[in-house]
């Protein structure tokens, strides 16, 4: 009975065995075999309090593998001709992704007629460059880089030397599960690093979710800023009306404006792409957020300082711009004499001291966003 007993036993092992062995060898856990790739990883987006839900392409979700490509993409110099300028060059991080000139310069020193816009919170917008010509970032991507004045390459060449290289097929490969790069994929890479630009850690941020740490200037300038004027009663700066919150921008709403910085122009804006009179002189209101980091001013950088932005809108509105914005048209704080908005040096000192609670040194300075390189 002994030995009936052992010979079960070892009988018993001898089966357990084999069915472990068929059944690593069928998850590519033995027998030599490849274990099959488990794909990327979904990334872990973080929407500050209060912001709209955002909306991600269904073809193009954010994964850790391809933000990580795009982040390397976006900083990298052999997509441009000459090999010496990336994305980055004009949207630096310090600057929160401006460049600190009027306009653009490209590869060839050209430069362009209109300055470097901001990428803080990019993934809310709707409508891309100041006239709204793209609404998508990854249509929007293939612009700077094939522009004769900006990157000057087509994507195709840059395609081929990231192909051609030891390191892009295998994050290809990470990031969208093969190692062939097609243009497709280099804009989606760039359109998901570009969506984590997210800028939600300001001042602001705090004293709205605190309703502490504001300064007396600093609260009278929140005031100004989302206050309508009541002519000859309530003092405002309607600044609310173009740059919403909490995102302080129209990009997300599809909005332009003409801020009457021109009686005639020399560069249409919006008009130039839908060609209706209506548009002419329209661009759209860029965010506010991180506003003290990223002079010079307007589409053409004309402003070198908040306090000529200010200037602006208070005493120098062209009122009698065809198509004017129809709050800077009402906007008078001091009927019936005043003729424009008519800030005092006091509130224009409180406005800027507010709109400098806008930056956010976290953002400017996360290593998630940096030069990988």
């Amino acid at each position: 009975m002994a030995q009936r007993t052992t010979f079960a036993s070892w009988l018993g092992i001898l089966l357990s065995a084999a069915v472990l062995g068929v059944a690593s060898c069928s998850s590519g856990g033995g027998g030599g075999e490849t274990p099959t790739p488990s794909g990327p990883t979904a990334y872990a987006l973080t929407v500050p309090a209060g912001f709209p839900t955002p909306v991600i392409p269904a073809d193009n979700p954010l994964t850790n593998e391809g933000v990580a490509l795009g982040r390397r993409l976006f900083y990298e110099k052999s997509l441009s001709s000459t090999g010496t300028m990336s994305c980055g060059s004009c949207h630096q991080q310090s600057k929160a992704f401006t460049d600190g000139r009027a306009l653009a310069v490209g590869v060839d020193g050209v430069a362009n007629p209109r300055g470097t816009m901001s990428l803080v919170n990019v993934l809310w917008s709707t409508q891309l460059t100041w006239d709204g010509a793209f609404t998508t970032l990854e249509t929007q991507a293939l612009k700077p880089i094939e522009n004769p004045i900006e990157l000057h390459q087509p994507l195709t060449v840059g395609v081929a030397r990231l192909q051609a290289s030891s390191t892009y097929p295998a994050l290809f490969q990470a990031a969208f599960g093969t190692q062939t790069i097609t243009n497709e994929l280099v804009l989606k890479a760039l359109a998901q690093f570009e969506r984590t630009l997210i800028s939600g850690s300001s001042r602001y941020d705090t004293y709205m979710a605190t309703r502490t740490g504001f300064s007396a200037d600093e609260l009278a300038g929140l005031q100004l800023y989302t206050t309508h004027i009541a002519p000859g009663s309530i003092r405002g700066a309607e600044c609310f009306h173009c740059h919403s919150q909490p995102l302080m921008s129209s990009n997300y709403e599809g909005k332009f404006f003409n801020n009457g910085l021109d009686l005639t122009f020399t560069d249409p804006g919006r008009g130039g792409l839908t060609k209706l009179a209506v548009d002419q002189g329209k661009f759209i209101a860029p965010t506010l957020r991180n506003i003290a980091l990223t002079a010079p001013y307007m589409h053409d950088g004309r402003f070198k300082t908040l306090e000529e932005v200010l200037d602006h809108y208070s005493d120098h509105v062209q009122m009698a711009s065809p198509n004017l914005d129809n709050n800077l048209i009402l906007g008078i704080n001091d009927p019936p004499f005043g003729t424009h908005m008519d800030l005092t040096a006091t509130e224009k000192r409180q406005v800027i001291a507010f709109l400098q609670t806008l930056t956010d040194t976290n953002f400017v300075t996360d290593k998630r966003f940096s030069d990988p390189f």
